[in-house]
């Protein structure tokens, strides 16, 4: 698609550096759930700085959503990101993204990685057909879980949390790995769908090849 020129509609907070942010729609655009979008900020200095970011609304609403984590320890795109407001304006460029929705299965995810989830799950919801799916989330913290809230509401006992820096009487403290997985799950004959920090994915891919999953049902992005 040709680049498009949108307005920020709206901007809230997700977690404590976490935001949503609500845009207009360009006319013509299309995404599957699982799908990502380069996108550039409209302004002189850094509209040629893009960065890809994952569609978390659905693709039949009449705006755009994305989930973005924030980080202000350096000078890049996202600390530019949480700086804008309504009216400001942004640039959706190529869409692209391997992920998407195969079948029913196990959706592995470290912090913001869980973005492209947010879409597929939505839409498994509207669909009534969440089934069996099951998600396991590992963050560095509670405060750090990215919609906690909707996705206990749709999941239930299958949002399987996991904290790596925080001990706490809710949640597992625990990294996730051939012993934890075993622990957790029936079946490795399933679909995997996994995303979050690089060595993380390359780590658990090979561990659940060796734990018997099919590397053709291992689905993870392709750049």
């Amino acid at each position: 698609m040709e680049p498009a020129i949108v307005k920020i509609l709206k901007v809230e907070p997700v977690t404590h550096n976490v935001r949503r942010f609500t845009l207009e729609r360009p006319e013509g655009l299309a995404f599957v759930p699982g799908q990502a979008a380069d996108i550039s900020i409209n302004t002189p200095e850094m509209k040629g700085e893009k960065r890809p970011f994952t569609f978390t609304g659905l693709a039949e609403w009449d705006h755009l959503e994305f989930t973005i984590k924030i980080y202000t320890d350096h000078n890049g795109v996202t600390n530019h990101l949480g700086k804008l407001k309504t009216g400001d304006q942004l640039i959706i460029h190529d869409v692209f993204g391997a992920i998407r929705y195969y079948g029913e299965g196990v959706f592995i995810a470290g912090g913001a990685g869980v973005t492209p989830f947010i879409a597929i799950f939505r839409q498994l919801k509207k669909e009534a057909k969440l089934g069996n799916n099951t998600l396991i989330f590992s963050n560095n913290t509670e405060k750090d879980i990215i919609l906690r809230e909707e996705f206990t509401q749709m999941l239930g006992k299958n949002f399987i949390n996991t904290l790596t820096q925080e001990e706490t009487k809710s949640f597992d403290h625990r990294m996730i790995d051939a012993a934890y997985l075993k622990e957790k799950l029936p079946t490795f004959s399933t679909y995997f769908y996994l995303c979050g920090p690089d060595p993380m994915v390359l780590a658990l891919q090979k561990t659940l090849i060796s734990l018997g999953a099919e590397s053709s049902k291992v689905i993870v992005e392709q750049f």
